[in-house]
């Protein structure tokens, strides 16, 4: 349950304790001005799935919870089909003419799921706090542990915890004073036989 910061008939601004990411689905229930509304309008609650569009962190203030600003974009009453086979599929707009009635299909692509690094990743060992994001937005296990490579976008760090692909996770260098959230994208194991997640942070990028 959260609060709206603003809405408009195109997408709604609010508030989460969890992370979510740029290009992720969600499926909202708001009581929405009927007068703003595209569908549904003699419903109570307006249900209409958005494609998150946004996230920044807020600054913490002293012993509350972490708290995301989420901006998303209406897509319409129902998800893309792939979404059913894939809840952890990203979007992204597929056209920038809205469509009120439009399909889902018609509103959003997938994103390519290749490994497409535009960056440069560098090979050094940064001293992390990993830590893992649970489904209510609570912190639970962790470990020390460093990167493989880094980049501004990404990383690949070694660890012992058993991380499923789309999991969020929190890591946090003292070395650079930095703490920031990512989502989980591979796990890979090493000629070494060392397990690895590979990382991609979604709400700041690494000051490299």
């Amino acid at each position: 349950m959260t609060r709206l910061t603003n809405v408009t008939p195109f997408g709604a601004g609010f508030t989460l304790k969890r992370p979510t990411e740029k290009g992720r689905l969600l499926h909202l229930t708001i009581p929405m001005p009927r007068q703003l509304r595209v569908f549904d309008h003699l419903e109570d609650q307006y249900r209409v799935w958005a494609l998150v569009r946004y996230v920044r962190l807020l600054p913490a203030a002293d012993n509350k919870p972490m708290l995301f600003d989420v901006g998303v974009a209406f897509i319409g009453k129902r998800p893309p089909a792939s979404y059913e086979a894939e809840p952890s599929k990203r979007y992204e707009i597929a056209s920038s003419t809205f469509q009120a009635m439009a399909s889902a299909e018609e509103v959003v692509k997938p994103l390519p799921t290749t490994d497409q690094r535009i960056l440069t990743r560098h090979h050094m060992a940064v001293d992390m706090k990993l830590e893992v994001v649970d489904e209510k937005g609570e912190i639970g296990r962790s470990e020390q542990t460093v990167t493989e490579n880094i980049s501004r976008k990404g990383a690949t760090l070694y660890t012992t915890l058993q991380v499923p692909i789309g999991r969020f996770v929190r890591v946090t260098s003292e070395q650079y004073g930095l703490t920031v959230h990512a989502a989980v994208r591979a796990q890979s194991v090493g000629g070494d036989g060392i397990p690895r997640i590979h990382i991609e942070f979604i709400d700041k990028e690494w000051p490299l």
